[in-house]
């Protein structure tokens, strides 16, 4: 079987959906996410913008082949909000998300399962309209040079359509390339066996 090389995120933050049952109202988002910072600013915006909700119930996940993630229940009854949204983020297959539902209390208590439902309900109308884009899991290489030997790199970046993220052109040429993982093997091979060029993999 191949090794996977994609996955799927949203391509922008979702509107804005609000979802009613029995006069609580909850206010679910979606966004796309690469770190825990913007997390916390898409939270602490959310924070602002509704100051008087009773619970900002949310669940994370960020991390393509090691993946990390967080649901966050926000003073509800234990895994009646995060673990429901984080089940919808598990059910759309998408990662590098936050989705947040923002409940208003209503007066009349859900209960545990009827939280459950209102929860699940509404991140999913949310998620239902975001557009899901699929993206490719790539790898950075830091590719280094004489001038001599740049026609021969830049042959192998334009036939293989490499993308070059970084060019340092001092004493030494210096790129940073992206490649797509499953033809990663592939092209670190084709560098290493150029003579004069050095070439190493970048982050984890």
């Amino acid at each position: 079987m191949a090794e996977k090389d994609t996955y799927k995120t949203l391509e922008k933050p979702s509107e804005e959906i609000l979802y009613k049952d029995r006069n609580s109202k909850f206010f679910s988002y979606a966004f796309p996410v690469t770190t825990e910072d913007d997390i916390k600013k898409c939270l602490d915006e959310l924070k602002k913008k509704h100051p008087n909700a009773g619970h900002h119930c949310y669940a994370w996940q960020l991390g393509t082949e090691k993946v990390s993630f967080r649901a966050n229940d926000d003073g509800e009854p234990s895994n009646s909000a995060g673990k429901p949204i984080y089940g919808q983020i598990q059910a759309f297959d998408i990662t590098n998300v936050l989705i947040v539902s923002v409940r208003y209390f209503g007066g009349t208590k859900l209960g545990v399962g009827g939280l459950i439902n209102a929860y699940r309900t509404s991140v999913k109308m949310a998620l239902e309209q975001s557009e899901i884009i699929q993206k490719t899991i790539d790898i950075q290489f830091k590719v280094i040079f004489g001038y001599d030997m740049m026609n021969k790199v830049q042959q192998v970046i334009k036939k293989n359509q490499l993308e070059i993220l970084n060019q340092k052109l001092e004493l030494n040429c210096q790129y940073i390339i992206s490649v797509r993982k499953k033809d990663a093997t592939i092209i670190f091979e084709m560098f290493t066996n150029m003579f004069k060029v050095e070439i190493k993999k970048l982050g984890k």
